[in-house]
């Protein structure tokens, strides 16, 4: 059987309240034996924490704070994620962090100062980063360029930006997390899949969110990543095995699995 790596899903999510367990045998019937959970914020830190520590062998866990939380009180949110990353050895990577301007950009500053501080983080502490951004990719790349390190290590989470971001973002040492929206008809995002270097992309869900087609507008679950393998593979001419075993190893190289 094909092995599969869920990049990034939230099935701890409330979503999978009634039938987690049947989700996560689900995901396992369909080859996807390792998924990583990105944190959002203290409110989701608990829930994270239990579902990593009821399957230990599958799921692998971040630790950061995700943009649209960056509220008042975000000072002490980014004390918490620096305890967690302080007191734990068992996480992969910092995340998801980033910038969201999609609904508003009252909390900019705030936005910008959080992903800056936990970049710094994961620089210390030698771990790579999830970055959500959303109408931001400017506004990141400035950030990520002001910083000047000499290459990056991480993923654009549900990579939306143009061929040139892509490309700009891979320059810099990033991989590109390619998810549900590469199946939806006219995705810009299908340019990417078949176009950056395979050994760039990573297979993502972000479950419940964004479900691939032909379950569109339903609840998204990890078991979906074949579906996903199997677009990249018929945009790129190639076979889903390729697409399974180049994945899975950049998976395994950048979180250090």
């Amino acid at each position: 059987m094909l092995t599969f790596t869920d990049t990034h899903c939230h099935l701890y999510d409330e979503a999978f309240d009634s039938d987690r367990a049947e989700a996560v045998g689900r995901a396992l019937g369909a080859g996807v034996t390792t998924m990583l959970l990105p944190d959002i914020d203290s409110s989701s830190t608990p829930r994270l924490d239990a579902l990593q520590a009821a399957w230990p062998d599958h799921f692998r866990s971040m630790a950061g704070l995700h943009p649209t939380s960056v509220k008042e009180d975000y000072e002490q949110e980014l004390g918490l994620v620096r305890q967690r990353l302080d007191h734990a050895s068992h996480f992969i990577a910092v995340g998801e962090i980033g910038l969201d301007f999609y609904w508003d950009r009252t909390f900019e500053a705030q936005q910008v100062d959080a992903l800056r501080r936990q970049l710094l983080w994961a620089a210390e502490l030698d771990l790579p980063v999830c970055l959500h951004i959303r109408k931001a990719h400017n506004e990141v790349f400035a950030l990520l360029r002001e910083l000047n390190r000499p290459a990056w290590r991480g993923v654009m989470h549900c990579f939306g930006g143009s061929l040139q971001e892509a490309q700009r973002a891979v320059e810099m040492g990033f991989h590109l997390g390619i998810g549900g929206v590469v199946t939806f008809k006219n995705a810009t995002m299908a340019d990417v899949a078949k176009t950056m270097p395979l050994d760039r992309l990573l297979l993502e869900t972000d479950a419940p969110y964004l479900s691939p087609v032909p379950h569109r507008g339903q609840r998204n679950e990890s078991a979906y990543i074949p579906l996903i393998a199997q677009r990249i593979a018929d945009l790129r001419g190639i076979s889903l095995d390729e697409v399974a075993e180049v994945t899975t190893a950049s998976a395994i190289s950048l979180f250090k699995l």
